[in-house]
């Protein structure tokens, strides 16, 4: 199963000095928008994290169908719509159904046996 661009997104609660933090990991920004409270940053072998200020309740797990290491658009890429269905048909919940015959962003999350939070995102 292709699920895309893998991240860990953190509830931080100063984006700033987040940043600064991750920044001295080695961590550098690939995408969002500090001024509305959240980034994207990765690391040289490409380990994606976001940060979340005020957005998310809880950290979890995030998977970007469409996206490659770099957070750009590929084409090859299995549709969120198509990806939930195949993971209802295994017997996972993934919440409210997107509609079969939308198209473009959407998104869908589910939780693993230990009650982690996984979140499946299409932007495209």
């Amino acid at each position: 199963m292709k699920l895309g661009l893998l991240s860990l997104s953190l509830k931080v609660a100063d984006i700033e000095v987040s940043k600064a933090f991750y920044e001295k990991l080695g961590f550098s920004q690939m995408g969002g928008h500090i001024d509305q409270k959240w980034l994207i940053m990765k690391d040289q072998d490409n380990q994606a994290i976001g940060l979340f200020e005020g957005i998310l309740k809880e950290n979890m797990l995030t998977f970007n169908p469409g996206w490659d290491a770099n957070g750009e658009n590929i084409d090859d890429y299995i549709d969120v719509r198509y990806l939930q269905k195949m993971l209802g048909n295994k017997g996972i919940d993934c919440g409210q159904l997107i509609g079969e015959n939308s198209k473009g962003p959407a998104n869908f999350m589910m939780t693993d046996p230990d009650g982690n939070i996984i979140l499946v995102d299409q932007h495209k």
